[in-house]
């Protein structure tokens, strides 16, 4: 079915009230992947539901070191459908006019299987379809959730924020969202007290982070500097 048939279709539905795309005509077809999370199959270009995986050029951080997760994410969603034939159930559709679908390969769910091998997260904003997946990959820390990441929702809005034009002083360029630290769960910025009364905090991959004992842990610099902490000096 051409593309432009079947946004027809979609919007069809949308316009007649239905409750959801449950009706929509199945997409199937060879599959090409875009990036970890979105794909091209029959020719059209499908968002899977319910995940959200780095960004191709996000970069995960392995004690301060870079690491291209988000082109690995992409290697892993291809590994995962190779050249076979998808089956995707429409569910909507996004911001950008893209289908966001369930896709399934001989009755596998993709974005599950994705999610539960650690290279995507639960996009929980828009269900809590594989957020039981997400915890089985974070336990064993499992993909991404091996390194310290900012999610990608954040790292997509810090992104477009850098793109925003500045349109004069008194309008200044929105703030990116600051990154985060996490890590299974858990904070990582250790804020401690030292023996001179010094409140400081510790990034991972810093100097003496692993030997810091911790008296609070904070997910964000300015979480810490809102304690009172201040960043410690790297020599």
């Amino acid at each position: 079915m051409p593309r432009a048939q079947l946004r027809y279709i979609l919007a069809a539905l949308v316009a007649l009230g239905a409750p959801s795309f449950a009706a929509a005509q199945v997409i199937e077809g060879p599959a090409e992947v875009i990036d970890g999370d979105s794909l091209r199959v029959a020719g059209i270009e499908v968002r899977l539901f319910g995940v959200d995986a780095p960004e191709f050029s996000q970069s995960c951080y392995s004690k301060g070191s870079e690491v291209a997760c988000g082109a690995m994410a992409k290697d892993v969603l291809a590994g995962l459908i190779e050249n076979s034939v998808l089956s995707c159930q429409p569910r909507d559709t996004d911001t950008f006019g893209r289908i966001v679908a369930t896709c399934k390969k001989s009755g596998v769910d993709i974005g599950e299987a994705l999610v539960e091998a650690g290279w995507a997260t639960a996009f929980r904003r828009y269900g809590n379809d594989y957020v039981s997946a997400e915890m089985r990959a974070r336990a064993p820390r499992a993909g991404i959730w091996q390194w310290d990441f900012q999610m990608p929702e954040d790292y997509r809005a810090a992104q477009q924020a850098e793109l925003q034009p500045r349109t004069g002083r008194s309008s200044p360029r929105p703030a990116a969202r600051a990154r985060r630290y996490e890590g299974n769960g858990q904070c990582l910025i250790k804020g401690t007290h030292s023996r001179r009364g010094d409140w400081i905090y510790h990034l991972p991959g810093m100097p003496y982070y692993d030997a810091t004992r911790a008296e609070a842990y904070f997910c964000t610099e300015a979480e810490a500097q809102a304690a009172g902490y201040r960043r410690a000096i790297v020599r």
